[in-house]
């Protein structure tokens, strides 16, 4: 009887901790509001989800309330601390005010959440300043970063930035200093003042060179003969993911799990004081099999990393030294981020924020 009793015992301590481990949706926001959108010049809404959970999120489908919407979303497993994205693109085929949503669901609760997206279409835009916020020169876009996030190799993803010239004379959208791995398509190919266009941004992953982090900078022309410079700078960034569909279910069960102390580490309050801050981040493996690390790599020049081992045993742990120094950061300050690519099947990449 005694036995009987430990064991239902021990099973409710198990079934206990298997109900605690759950992912978590969290979106950076509800609603996407456009303001002013022009008639038949299809916009895009990207929502940036993050796992606050303590286990893998999956994003098991994404449907639009209406034919007027394409969604794109992040399919692979999005690890606790990832991120993943929602992208919604709306036609603007019909004039007037619009408000659409689309249903994510997913491995969590609640299964279902709606994402919302909102504007008006007109015929001729007045008010460029929430569509496009970023100004270079006489041109509006409404990015300053291109970001592929979650890439496997042969796909093929897309990425929009859109552009509005305020200037007065006509403007042949182009970005120079294009890798081999984008191709870049302007449409139209000349906008008139107070035009906007979209620039596609094609990624061909094959070209890739190795997993991980991808970093460049293209620069967007201003006018006809224009120089290259830190004011009309776009950094690139793509991160291509390790394969891991054909691993079978014993496989994963004995895969290594790479666990964090942190994936933020807020650095502000050092950086006013003084010209360098320096924290450290314990590295655990709680999985079954050697954790490798096979890439730690930073988006910003400012951040250094450093880590003596990137083979951890079963149990074993490191530490992660990160290091920004204040006169790198540059003044448009753009944000802080660490890369940990790992043979983790649940979290192949691994985002560490860094204020600043």
């Amino acid at each position: 009887m005694k036995k009987t009793i430990v064991v239902l015992c021990i099973l409710g301590v198990v079934s206990f901790l298997s109900a605690g481990a759950q992912p978590r949706f969290t979106s950076d926001t509800g609603e996407f509001h456009f303001g002013q959108v022009e008639w038949k010049h299809p916009v895009t809404a990207q929502y940036t989800i993050t796992n606050t959970g303590d286990s893998p999120l999956v994003l098991t489908g994404v449907e639009p309330d209406c034919a007027c919407t394409v969604v794109q979303w992040t399919r692979t497993s999005i690890g606790p601390g990832g991120k993943g994205v929602v992208s919604v693109t709306f036609d603007a085929e019909a004039l007037g005010h619009f408000n659409k949503a689309v249903a994510v669901s997913t491995n969590t609760e609640p299964q279902l959440v709606y994402l919302r997206l909102s504007g008006q279409v007109v015929r001729r835009i007045t008010d460029f300043s929430r569509s496009h916020p970023y100004l270079i020169g006489r041109i509006r876009i409404d990015r300053e970063e291109l970001d592929f996030p979650d890439v496997q190799r042969g796909e093929h993803p897309v990425m929009r930035l859109g552009v509005v010239n305020l200037s007065d004379a006509p403007y042949e959208p182009v970005l120079m200093h294009l890798p081999s791995y984008l191709e870049a398509k302007a449409e139209p190919a000349v906008l008139q003042e107070g035009e906007q266009g979209t620039i596609s941004l094609t990624l061909r992953s094959e070209k890739l060179a190795d997993l991980g982090l991808t970093q460049s900078t293209v620069y967007l022309s201003r006018f006809a003969g224009d120089k290259v410079g830190e004011d009309n700078e776009l950094p690139v960034s793509v991160v291509l993911l390790p394969d891991f569909s054909a691993l079978t279910d014993a496989e994963r069960a004995n895969a290594p799990s790479v666990s964090l102390s942190a994936k933020s580490v807020d650095l502000s309050e050092i950086l006013a004081r003084k010209s360098k801050a320096k924290y450290d981040i314990v590295v655990s493996n709680a999985g079954r099999s050697p954790l490798v690390i096979s890439k730690l790599q930073v988006f910003h020049p400012a951040v250094g990393v450093r880590m003596k081992k990137n083979v951890l045993q079963p149990g074993e742990s490191a530490a992660l030294r990160i290091s920004v120094r204040k006169k790198h950061i540059g003044k448009r300050r753009r944000p802080l981020r660490l890369l940990m690519i790992t043979n983790d099947p649940a979290q192949p990449k691994v985002t560490i924020e860094i204020k600043h």
